[in-house]
């Protein structure tokens, strides 16, 4: 049960290094591409700041996803991983309730697995 927490946390990780750099280097043209529909073509260019610094809040939850993977301490590995799981969570929900329900499914789920995983593992 371990390894399946560890590689659901890493994909979790892999998920949220995605979204940086979508927000962060390329809103303009992939990021058009993925929220065509949710903001209007012309709000790209404008909200560019914006959606970089919401991707370097993404980059901080890979990131401590990964430290988590890295820590030799069980008890702390797993500590970890739930707070940062958590706050991904937290993020998803919060996105699905304010932005776009479809939020809560790629961003929230892969996360609640990653942390019932972690969970179980912990428990044996």
């Amino acid at each position: 049960m371990e390894i399946a927490a560890k590689i659901f946390t890493g994909l979790v990780a892999l998920e949220h290094i995605y979204i940086l750099w979508l927000e962060m280097f390329a809103w303009e043209t992939k990021g058009k591409e993925t929220f065509k529909g949710s903001l209007a073509p012309e709000l790209f260019t404008p909200t560019k700041t914006l959606a970089a610094n919401q991707g370097l809040y993404n980059g901080f939850l890979a990131a401590g996803l990964i430290w988590s993977l890295l820590i030799s301490n069980p008890t702390w590995s797993s500590n970890v991983a739930v707070f940062f799981l958590g706050c991904v969570i937290t993020a998803g929900i919060y996105g699905a309730l304010t932005a776009s329900r479809k939020i809560f499914f790629v961003q929230a789920v892969p996360a609640i697995i990653a942390l019932v995983l972690v969970l179980v593992a912990r428990s044996q």
